[in-house]
């Protein structure tokens, strides 16, 4: 029997881990708002400082001031991250599909993290028990 850990193992996914300063995370009551939502959204930072077309709703889990989200390994985020785009906007809360939200995701509480993929077998099968605990029927 296969299971989600397997399947996301052999899925060419790659877990990316979003840090957000703890000053950041108090100030702006950050602790409840992640513990509220089931999805973030999330657009990488480029070089010119401009937010990345690439923006979507994404899974995620958080512990301490590190947030997780587990994307395909040939997404344009994990890309970024590799090439040194480690800046990125994260806006916390759920509207539904980005791009059908009529830009309602950017209403929503919005933080600055520093983005790296994460290559640790122990910290990966640790976020992805987190994963399965947060999302039992994904």
């Amino acid at each position: 029997m296969l299971s989600r850990r397997r399947i996301l193992q052999m899925s060419g996914s790659a877990l990316l881990l979003a840090q957000l300063p703890m000053a950041v995370r108090s100030a702006m009551g950050i602790e409840g708002l992640l513990a509220e939502t089931d999805l973030i959204y999330v657009s990488p930072i480029k070089t010119n400082g401009d937010e990345s077309q690439c923006q979507a709703e994404i899974w995620f889990v958080h512990e301490g001031t590190d947030m997780y989200v587990c994307v395909q390994s040939a997404s344009w985020r994990v890309q970024a991250a590799k090439k040194g785009l480690n800046n990125a906007h994260v806006w916390i809360g759920d509207v539904g599909n980005w791009s059908s939200s009529s830009g309602k995701y950017r209403a929503l509480p919005m933080v600055n993290a520093s983005v790296e993929v994460i290559d640790d077998a122990a910290v990966v099968e640790k976020a992805l028990a987190w994963f399965g605990d947060k999302y039992p029927l994904g």
